[in-house]
């Protein structure tokens, strides 16, 4: 007996740690760590999706995939530099509002000097003022319409659940609006190439082929990234 009884201390010694990890993740406090974990988890994984959405990254990638679409080659330059591209520029161009971000909210709530929501409102502050410079007043009204949200009395007073897709909508529709004109010489080259097969009687050769290098040779000689960077750069200056 008195062995039995020295083994149920022992094996109550032994399972007294994961009795106490237990009852803290079940304990209030406990239940509510794991849940502002999860939130805090599911945002990091969507954040890189939501900040690219909410800067100049939509509507400088989109210009630059039409742009391939235009010469012709889809698969030149590949996805990696096109995005590696439109990052830069889009850092390039967002410098400003990061800097905001960062001095008002991140660097204050790193050496804990305000707490998360108040770090998510002037975060969100700085985003929303880089956002209503480009976002149409038609597309703002659009989702006004739809939520049932009234007018609001300032551009302050819209929600972030509003102006994000307005102004994603807005960028798309700029960034189509590029890729028409970028489209229009190209398009020029196709067609006076393919009328110049058709009256030659070589209607089985593919016009991209002959095309392609008369594109390319008008895109070096206006210097094309340069003014296409440059436009797209000053767009949001």
């Amino acid at each position: 007996m008195p062995c039995f009884a020295h083994a149920k201390q022992t094996i109550k010694k032994s399972t007294g740690e994961p009795e106490n990890i237990l009852n803290t993740f079940t304990s209030v406090e406990g239940s509510r760590s794991l849940i502002n974990i999860a939130i805090m988890l599911t945002i990091l994984a969507f954040a890189p999706a939501i900040l690219l959405l909410m800067s100049a990254f939509t509507r400088i990638v989109i210009v630059f995939s039409l742009l391939r679409q235009a010469l012709g080659i889809p698969q030149l330059p590949p996805n990696q530099v096109i995005i590696g591209l439109s990052l830069f520029l889009t850092f390039f161009i967002m410098a400003p509002t990061y800097e905001k971000v960062y001095t008002n909210a991140v660097s204050p709530y790193m050496e804990k000097k305000i707490g998360f929501n108040e770090f998510f409102e002037k975060s969100s502050k700085e985003l929303s003022v880089f956002m209503l410079k480009y976002a149409k007043e038609k597309d703002l009204a659009l989702f006004m319409n739809v939520a049932g949200y009234k007018r609001p009395k300032t551009e302050a007073d819209i929600p972030m659940k509003i102006l994000v897709p307005a102004f994603a909508i807005s960028e798309l529709k700029r960034a189509f609006q590029i890729g028409f004109l970028i489209y229009i010489p190209f398009l020029v080259i196709d067609m006076v190439i393919a009328s110049v097969l058709l009256s030659a009687g070589m209607m089985m050769l593919p016009p991209i082929y002959i095309s392609l290098p008369f594109k390319l040779m008008l895109f070096v000689l206006v210097d094309g990234w340069n003014l296409l960077v440059n436009s797209l750069i000053k767009g949001f200056y």
